[in-house]
């Protein structure tokens, strides 16, 4: 029974997050903030930064997988002519999303955990805080040592 209810919960978070990305996609407002971005003419670490912003923004309304579809086509080409390897922002995509899954006030982590531990959101949200500050000390540490998140690729294409 428990089970049954965590995936109907998990179910309707889902549901939720289709058709708030479904009105988001419609209203163009993802794509045009990319757009906006585009034009500043960055340098490397500002345009990651920017983009680190970005993103964290929008996870607090869009889920994860809505918010990096809706805007890659706009922040790839973004990507490529700041000369930023793609494996490596691929990286740097999925951990700035999952921090973005994890702030209020639609963090939809935040949501699962809730229906699993019947606790207020308020506590959830404050116990989230550190994984949110090492997710971001991670995410420097990735911008100053690119090459710990591409090693293992690099390896793997070096072998016949």
């Amino acid at each position: 029974m428990g089970a049954t209810r965590t995936s109907a919960m998990i179910a309707l978070i889902l549901a939720g997050a289709a058709f708030l990305s479904l009105s988001m996609g419609f209203t163009g407002l993802p794509r045009g903030l990319a757009d906006l971005i585009a034009q500043w003419e960055l340098s490397r670490f500002e345009l990651l930064m920017v983009l680190l912003v970005f993103y964290i923004i929008l996870g607090c309304f869009l889920d994860g997988i809505s918010s990096v579809v809706l805007t890659m086509a706009v922040v790839e080409p973004m990507i490529r002519d700041a000369g930023i390897d793609l494996i490596w922002f691929g990286i740097f995509i999925v951990v700035v999303v999952e921090m973005a899954q994890i702030t209020p006030p639609i963090g939809f982590n935040l949501f699962v955990l809730q229906g699993m531990t019947h606790h207020e959101m308020n506590f959830i949200a404050k116990s989230a805080i550190p994984m949110f500050v090492i997710m971001v000390l991670m995410v420097f540490v990735l911008i100053a040592v690119p090459d710990l998140a591409t090693w293992l690729p690099e390896q793997m294409r070096q072998r016949p």
